[in-house]
């Protein structure tokens, strides 16, 4: 397949998807660029003073800690943490800032959002505790339906990222998900987005690249 119908494919799909997800009360958007989602998502939250950042490679690519540290906003951030503060409590703050950013493991183009997490803070600062989160994901992550989401987590997300925090476990040597009791192990708390959550004012971001896990 050429890049030029790859990309027809993917701007297909994302459309299927952002009309459901806007169906299921989500404000979503498709984007041809990362560049492109970069700016977006900086407008939407410009009136923000403290920002919260996931265990997200795709928010990292797009630059965005540091462009709003480069504004003057406040940013927690456990994979650069402050001087002084613990991981705990990095974790702990970004559940309470004015906004929430970080990636999805998968996104169902029927139009809901899985999350896995091992520690839980993403999965608790993006339901509730922070009004505003955003979500910004590449069309890698996108699949047909829930079902197909839930399989993209456990067989491509889940050994990619043990594999890229050097984790012990067997996913991360076989590229094959066992189902294991690794201490290591890394899928440990899975939430579903049906719906937007009652109480937080949530956008998801697509974008027609190949981003993150």
């Amino acid at each position: 397949m050429s890049d030029t119908h790859h990309t027809w494919l993917w701007e297909k799909l994302g459309e299927r998807c952002v009309k459901n997800l806007n169906k299921h009360g989500f404000d979503a958007h498709f984007t041809d660029s990362a560049e492109a989602a970069r700016s977006l998502i900086l407008d939407m939250v410009s009136t923000y003073a403290s920002f919260g950042f996931g265990g997200s490679d795709t928010t990292r690519t797009l630059g965005l800690p540091k462009a709003l540290k480069r504004d003057g906003k406040t940013v927690y951030d456990h994979w650069e943490p402050e001087p002084g503060m613990t991981d705990l409590e990095i974790r702990l703050k970004q559940g309470r800032c004015d906004c929430f950013l970080c990636s999805a493991n998968a996104v169902a183009a029927t139009g809901e959002i899985v999350n896995v997490d091992g520690v839980g803070n993403r999965n608790n600062a993006m339901t509730f505790g922070c009004p505003r989160v955003v979500i910004v994901a590449g069309m890698n992550k996108v699949t047909s339906d829930l079902d197909s989401a839930l399989k993209r987590v456990r067989e491509v997300a889940a050994p990619m990222r043990a594999r890229s925090l050097n984790m012990e476990t067997p996913c991360a040597e076989t590229g094959i998900c066992t189902d294991c009791n690794s201490p290591q192990r890394i899928c440990r708390i899975t939430t579903i987005l049906h719906r937007k959550p009652m109480m937080t004012d949530m956008s998801v971001v697509l974008i027609n690249q190949a981003l993150g896990f």
